[in-house]
């Protein structure tokens, strides 16, 4: 039996802290901490849906946790890397906040914490979407959170910063993850296309980069779905019927009857592109 198909963005996640894309201030900062051996307690990585939130919570168990000590280049081949970025590996926990937010179940986390490391020399708690955890379950964890054992470390990932208690906030290195600009994110399509052998228009590339308003995850899922519907050959006429946007020429042709002052002509073509449709939004 072949083997499952693995989607593109997350066959294409970073596994180094330099394959990080548009998060440069954080990823020299974390570097910098990893290498003086300043290492904090807990950390919040703050920023929209895929920024790269958990995968920088990856990649900083994975540094925390390489062989022969904490390291910002780790070996990508080691039993314990390959664990760590896969999900598996039992000193590294994910946790969803939305399905795990009872103060029952931040209690039995205290009663974990005391146990050291099986394999690595963190256990390290990546708690995703942190802000759904209860009142009294971010209650619980304060202590905790302030005065871990040597051998814990948390990780925290938050759409909504605004939701997470500041008892809980005053006690993380906060770091937000920015939107990619446009420029970066064409960039690291291109490099996707050229790795998957998929070809593509600039113009497809860009109308993907805009769509996804700065989450890398989003453009990678839209190349994905564009290479599938056009047997990888991704043009910009493509993305704009998959997402039902108005033509490139259809545009210029309304913008150009609204300058010349043609109003009538240009409403007719923008009704002409609804009935079809388009989206007018976008």
């Amino acid at each position: 039996m072949d083997k499952a198909y693995q989607v593109i963005a997350r066959r294409w996640r970073p596994r180094q802290f330099n394959e990080l894309v548009g998060q440069g201030h954080i990823v020299r900062t974390l570097s910098n901490a990893i290498d003086s051996n300043r290492i904090a307690q807990a950390y919040l990585f703050v920023g929209p849906r895929g920024t790269g939130k958990t995968s920088t919570a990856r990649l900083f168990a994975k540094a925390l946790n390489a062989e022969g000590g904490p390291s910002t280049t780790p070996d990508n081949e080691s039993e314990t890397s390959q664990a760590i970025m896969n999900g598996s590996c039992m000193d590294v926990i994910e946790i969803d906040g939305a399905s795990n937010n009872s103060v029952e179940q931040v209690r039995s986390l205290r009663e974990e914490c005391q146990f050291a490391p099986a394999q690595c020399t963190f256990k390290i708690y990546i708690i995703d979407e942190v802000h759904m955890l209860s009142h009294a379950a971010f209650n619980a964890l304060l202590k905790t959170l302030e005065e871990p054992p040597d051998h814990v470390k948390f990780i925290f990932a938050t759409t909504e910063i605004r939701k997470v208690p500041i008892t809980i906030l005053s006690r993380c290195q906060r770091f937000d993850l920015q939107r990619v600009l446009s420029d970066k994110l064409i960039e690291h399509l291109k490099w996707v296309c050229d790795q998957e052998n998929i070809k593509y228009s600039i113009e497809a590339l860009q109308i993907i980069a805009r769509v996804s308003g700065g989450s890398v995850r989003d453009a990678l899922s839209l190349l994905d779905q564009s290479a599938s519907i056009s047997s990888d050959d991704i043009k910009s006429e493509t993305i704009s019927f998959m997402l039902g946007l108005p033509s490139r020429v259809s545009s210029i042709e309304i913008l150009e009857k609204t300058l010349k002052g043609d109003v009538s002509e240009a409403l007719n073509l923008f009704d002409t592109i609804i009935n079809r449709g388009s989206n007018s939004e976008t």
